[in-house]
Order: C-alpha cells, then structure tokens, then sequence
C-alpha cells in the first residue's frame, strides 16, 4: 500500500456502445466499424457495403457519371453539378488564366437529415 497521503483508487472500466468519436472527424475506418456494429455485420461485410455505395467506381459515382441524380428519402440527394468555363486570376502573379468547365459532385441535405442535427 502506498503512504504520503495516496489513498487507494478503484478504476472501473466503461465500454463505449459505439466506436464513433464525438467531436471528431469519422474517417472510413470509424464508419465501417459503426456501420458493422449498427447493422450486426462483420466488418469486412461493412467495407464492402461502404465501398459498394461511396467508393469512385460505386452505386453513388456511376449514377451521377451517367447523369443521375440520387436521392435518399430522409437523408438527401446527390447531383452533378455543371460549372460553366471562366476566366480567373493567379493570386501569385495577378495573371488572368482560363479555367475549363467541369462537373462536380453535390450533395443537399434532406429534412430528415436537418431534424437530426437540430
């Protein structure tokens, strides 16, 4: 037992119910570990699923290559979105430069989403 006024100190150990970090960000990793423990699937199961529906060749990325627009009733949609070509200016030299058109993914949160954060 120790002395100098340290007194003894019981530890209990909590177990977090979800492997999720609060306040931080979720990286795949952490998403395919809740999405596992979620659903009762094995993680492999879960990283197949996340890279099925979010990966660059997925569900998500081909509908909107195509032309599609996805909606998820509760959760939002994604859409391409068209950006027209302008001109623009290098920061560094103050050069006037062309920027090509593109096309870049959007998302807009649905109001199931929204209710959830508020």
């Amino acid at each position: 037992m120790l002395t100098r006024g340290w007194k003894p100190v019981t530890v209990m150990r909590v177990a977090t119910p979800t492997p999720v970090p609060k306040g931080d960000s979720l990286n795949k990793t952490d998403l395919i570990e809740a999405l596992a423990a979620e659903a009762d699937l094995s993680k492999a199961d879960a990283g197949r699923a996340i890279d099925a529906m979010f990966g660059t060749s997925g569900v998500i990325a081909k509908a909107l290559k195509s032309g599609d627009k996805v909606q998820i009733t509760g959760f939002g949609t994604f859409q391409a979105k068209h950006r027209a070509a302008r001109t623009g200016r290098n920061p560094k030299t103050g050069e006037s430069i062309d920027i090509a058109a593109s096309v870049a993914p959007g998302f807009k949160a649905g109001q199931g989403l929204k209710d959830a954060l508020n």
